[in-house]
C-alpha cells in the first residue's frame, strides 16, 4: 500500500479513494453501505444499496474488485459490516469520504480548480456512457429507477441488461469484464 504523509495523518492509497471513480459511478451512500458480503469477485459485481431503498447489482472492473477484496481483508471488515474502513479498522464516515477530494486537491491543484468531487465524476462518467452506449445503458449504469420524473414513453420500453452495463464499464476502464460475451450483448 502506498502511503503519503499528510498533516492529518497518513493518506492511504486504498480502494475507497477509487470507488465511484470513472467506471463505477456509484453514489456515496452506496459506497459507504458496501459490505464484504456484497462483493461477487467471480462476476465482478457489487451489490449497492442506494437512495430510495434501491438495491442493485453494479459491474466493477477486475482491478477495483481485487482492491475492494484486499481492502476488506487488510482492514478486518466482517462479512456483514461496513467494507470501507480506516487503517485501524474503524468504518469510515461520509465526512471522511467527502474530504478525500479536498485532500487530493492539495496534491493536484486542478482538482480544486475544476471542483472535482465524487458527484462530478459520477456525472462525467454517466455522460460518457450515454454518449457511447445510449440512454438505456446510462440509466441502468446510474441505477436510476422508473419512478419519478418525466422520462418519456420511450423509457417504458427501453431497458439495458447487466451485460450491457458491464460492456460500457469494460470500454471505459479498458479492462475485460466476465459478464461481457465475445458475441456482444
Amino acid at each position: 500500500m502506498t502511503r503519503r504523509k499528510h498533516r492529518s495523518g497518513p493518506v492511504h492509497a486504498t480502494s475507497y479513494d477509487r470507488l465511484g471513480t470513472p467506471g463505477e459511478a456509484c453514489r456515496r451512500g452506496g459506497a459507504l453501505a458496501l459490505r464484504p458480503s456484497d462483493l461477487d469477485p467471480d462476476q465482478c459485481l457489487i451489490l449497492l444499496r442506494e437512495k430510495g431503498e434501491t438495491v442493485r447489482w453494479q459491474p466493477v472492473s477486475p482491478t477495483l474488485m481485487a482492491r475492494l477484496v484486499q481492502h476488506g481483508r487488510e482492514r478486518h471488515a466482517v462479512p456483514d459490516g461496513q467494507l470501507l474502513r480506516y487503517a485501524d479498522g474503524r468504518p469510515i464516515t461520509s465526512r471522511r469520504y467527502d474530504h478525500l477530494w479536498t485532500r487530493i486537491g492539495r496534491h493536484l491543484p486542478w482538482v480544486g480548480t475544476q471542483q472535482v468531487s465524487m458527484h462530478w465524476i459520477r456525472h462525467t462518467t454517466l455522460t460518457w456512457v450515454e454518449r457511447n452506449f445510449g440512454y438505456a445503458v446510462a440509466r441502468a449504469y446510474a441505477g436510476h429507477t422508473d419512478s419519478g420524473g418525466d422520462t418519456g414513453a420511450t423509457s417504458t420500453y427501453v431497458r439495458a441488461s447487466l451485460s450491457e452495463v458491464a460492456a460500457a464499464l469494460a470500454a471505459l476502464t479498458g479492462e475485460p469484464h466476465p459478464l461481457v460475451t465475445t458475441e456482444g450483448w
